[in-house]
């Protein structure tokens, strides 16, 4: 999987859908960004969340398993090297789905922030996009309700502040090319989303959450 994202990264750095957004512009109001903050970007991808905070003037970690993220940390997010409460935000945005593990992953960002964890994925609709999800990247593993989300969010001990409900829209051939998905996978894709596109365009739903560690 490290090698597959490696070979993506400039992809992903340069996806529209990643590196702005209205989505992208909440998740860093909420990270209450400023020169005293120090945020652990997880899974950052493109780097497009640490950009941005430390563009607030945030001192911002990146960890990632894929050395072509050119993270400052490689490790994947069940296992961060970073002592219990080593910063003050972690944060994630649109990585989730492809943790192998969700609960542990949560439990290691909940571990290391000693005050705010702020996700950002899609949100499951149904087993039909699921299964397209797994044709179009088998490194997708699951997308999860916001039910589930405020459920995992509290087993790690976070309390669950703000939930806000966001839409993407990325080009679906783009989208594709994204990750190289194989025609006959792809032809299979198209068809199971039929319904969620409109004149080539995907409608992907997400949502950012927010959320404190418990004082209790």
């Amino acid at each position: 999987m490290t090698d597959v994202w490696s070979q993506r990264a400039e992809a992903f750095r340069e996806s529209p859908t990643h590196r702005q957004g209205p989505d992208l512009d909440l998740l860093v109001e909420w990270c209450e960004p400023g020169h005293d903050v120090k945020v652990l970007d997880v899974a950052t991808g493109g780097g497009h969340v640490a950009r941005r905070l430390r563009e607030e003037g945030c001192t911002v970690v990146t960890v990632d398993p894929a050395p072509g993220m050119r993270p400052d940390v490689v490790s994947s997010a069940e296992e961060l090297p970073f002592a219990d409460g080593s910063f003050d935000v972690v944060t994630c945005r649109i990585a989730a789905h492809h943790f192998q593990d969700i609960h542990r992953a949560i439990a290691e960002m909940a571990r290391v922030t000693q005050h705010l964890v702020v996700i950002e994925d899609n949100v499951f609709t149904d087993e039909r996009v699921e299964e397209a999800e797994r044709l179009r990247d088998p490194t997708h593993v699951r997308c999860y309700s916001e039910d589930e989300w405020k459920a995992m969010l509290t087993e790690a001990g976070l309390e669950v502040e703000q939930l806000e409900r966001f839409e993407r829209h990325p080009v679906v051939e783009d989208w594709l090319a994204r990750v190289e998905t194989p025609p006959a996978d792809a032809a299979r894709v198209r068809e199971l989303l039929a319904d969620h596109v409109r004149d080539g365009v995907l409608t992907l739903k997400s949502i950012v959450v927010k959320a404190r560690k418990s004082q209790k």
